[in-house]
């Protein structure tokens, strides 16, 4: 989460190009082989290149042990990586998307999210030092007991054009994907959608005004797609993608890629600590089409779950 590269990132998405301030905690980093401070390696692209070059995706790694790192992977075969400094977080079990933004004053930048730690669930704020030798400075927020039975957790945040919306997903033990409307601090439950049970890793692969959708494996290595309107009330539409060959993964992360609605999936075997890279075209379906990577070569995907990591205006279209 390297500062620089979080402000070009928003500077590209059209935010602003100021200068940040300092967070008022420091944290105390990990070793690792591409500290924040260091001009004597390359630093990641910013979304302006990434859009025009290779894709690329931005992969957070928060550890039982309580730290948080970052894996960048480029499309290649194999795939290229960069490994970031991984800093003092807290121990978790369950993580969603971060989100990197801006304060409205344009002096602090800053990435937010939801965890699950036990039982509760929280949301944290971690900040961005303008001094890059210092790491990134996290802080959290108690949202409320009551996750004990959720064993996986994903946000969408639709907030490039009205109706802007954001929903938490939880999918839970007894088969069922709980949907919860986030508005500022607020949650509101919008009560279960039955028929999950089997399912074991999800995350986001499209965000619109009208609808969600969900990219899913099941414990029999099935890859499926969850659509599911906006509006109260309507039901989720489920597509098979493939019938078997994801069992291993029990974390998957989803960046876009190109014009036309692709993706780049990195599939996380917690088992050997490895990811997997697959390019995706736009979900329709046993139609879409998916090109293996293969194995990324370079970096220990040893987290309890593994997140995108994205800007506040970047919109994910997959499906």
């Amino acid at each position: 989460m390297k500062l620089q590269r979080c402000a070009l990132a928003l500077a590209g998405a059209g935010l602003i190009a100021a200068a940040a301030v300092s967070a008022p905690a420091v944290a105390t980093g990990q070793a690792d082989p591409k500290p924040y401070l260091s001009d004597k390696v390359a630093h990641p692209s910013s979304l302006q290149t990434k859009a025009a070059g290779a894709c690329e995706t931005w992969v957070g790694v928060p550890t039982a042990a309580g730290t948080m790192g970052e894996i960048d992977i480029t499309v290649g075969k194999p795939p290229a990586t960069s490994t970031w400094e991984p800093f003092k977080y807290v121990g978790t079990r369950a993580n969603a998307t971060w989100y990197g933004a801006v304060n409205a004053a344009g002096t602090q930048y800053y990435y937010y999210g939801l965890l699950l730690q036990g039982g509760n669930l929280y949301r944290h704020t971690t900040y961005l030092p303008a001094d890059e030798s210092k790491p990134p400075v996290p802080t959290f927020k108690k949202v409320g007991p009551g996750w004990t039975s959720f064993k996986a957790i994903a946000t969408s945040n639709y907030s490039v054009a009205q109706p802007r919306h954001a929903y938490l997903y939880g999918l839970n033990t007894n088969g069922s994907l709980y949907r919860y409307q986030m508005v500022g601090s607020s949650f509101r439950s919008l009560g279960p959608l039955p028929g999950f049970r089997g399912f074991k890793a999800m995350t986001v692969l499209s965000e619109t005004a009208t609808y969600d959708t969900l990219l899913m494996t099941t414990t029999a290595g099935a890859l499926w797609t969850a659509h599911i309107p906006i509006a109260p009330g309507a039901k989720p539409v489920m597509r098979l993608i493939r019938s078997s060959g994801f069992a291993a993964y029990e974390s998957i992360v989803v960046e876009g890629c190109g014009t036309r609605g692709g993706s780049l999936v990195t599939g996380v075997d917690h088992d050997t600590k490895t990811g997997y890279l697959y390019a995706m075209s736009k979900a329709n379906g046993t139609a879409t089409a998916i090109t293996s990577y293969g194995r990324i070569p370079s970096g220990v995907f040893n987290g309890v779950s593994h997140v995108l990591m994205t800007t506040h205006y970047d919109q994910l279209v997959g499906e």
